[in-house]
């Protein structure tokens, strides 16, 4: 079969996430200056890179943190209307200590402020379903089994 015989495909954007953590079990996150609405660290995986490479490089680059992720918790489906078709990969960070939050600097300047959040008041920070995926996240870190969602929802 020639590539002119091949069936489309998707091509998605990538991108990967991490859930940070607080002693009360909130999750941390960060206002971006390019969004009108909070977000999780973390950013688009490159050409050649993995989605855990990707998220440790964004953690660096927007928080001045050099950190391991764990787990991914979960992987979703999440097409945007004027992006496409994406795919986004959120990873277990664990909790920062009390040295790591003073060790926050916002690097490479696209964010302005973070702040820990309890997934019951996530509606106010950002998209539906980005509170989904969040929500989602936490449940297969609470559970031990990562899960895979569509639009936040897992299925």
């Amino acid at each position: 079969m020639t590539a002119n015989e091949m069936p489309p495909m998707a091509t998605p954007r990538v991108a990967a996430g991490a859930l940070f953590f607080d002693n009360e079990g909130r999750v941390l996150l960060v206002r971006p200056a390019y969004k009108e609405h909070w977000d999780i660290p973390g950013g688009y995986v490159e050409p050649g890179e993995s989605p855990r490479a990707a998220c440790m490089r964004e953690i660096e680059e927007e928080l001045g943190l050099v950190t391991k992720v764990g787990s991914m918790l979960v992987v979703d489906w999440a097409p945007a209307e004027h992006e496409g078709d994406k795919l986004l990969f959120v990873f277990d960070a664990g909790c920062l200590a009390v040295e790591q939050e003073r060790a926050i600097r916002f690097v490479d300047g696209e964010l302005l402020e973070w702040r820990y959040v309890a997934a019951e008041t996530l509606d106010h920070h950002g998209p539906p379903r980005l509170a989904r995926r969040i929500r989602a996240a936490i449940a297969a870190r609470n559970s031990g089994v990562a899960t895979y969602a569509e639009h936040g929802n897992a299925t």
